[in-house]
């Protein structure tokens, strides 16, 4: 699986997917901080790339219909301070172990995750 966080998190955050044998872009590898939604969600596609995200944009299914993409993960940590996000980040990748959101929003809680699909 192959992963694109975005620039409002840590960039530890795509070490620690690496580090599980992901393939884990920031949007500061390729200079696309401060891009608009639209040209990060056309990105993820044209590179069949999961986004990994904080913000609540990407969980409009309207905007963004889970079913055109690798899939779309909107982080809800309880505080955004880093230690918190990044152990959230830790329990979604033991979960992304054993599941794939393909076509699938996620939102991300610390104890828990919702599902949206393409249906």
């Amino acid at each position: 699986m192959k992963f694109k966080t975005d620039e409002k998190l840590p960039l530890e955050v795509a070490t620690l997917f690496r580090e599980e044998g992901f393939d884990c872009k920031t949007v500061w590898d390729e200079a696309l901080s401060g891009a608009s939604d639209q040209t990060i969600s056309q990105r993820v596609r044209d590179e069949s790339r999961v986004l990994l995200t904080l913000d609540l944009d990407f969980a409009n299914i309207r905007a963004y219909f889970p079913g055109e993409y690798v899939g779309i993960i909107v982080l809800r940590p309880q505080t955004h301070d880093k230690a918190t996000v990044l152990a959230d980040v830790g329990n979604l990748i033991r979960t992304l172990h054993d599941r794939n959101p393909s076509g699938e929003l996620w939102i991300v809680q610390r104890d828990r995750i919702r599902v949206r699909g393409s249906h």
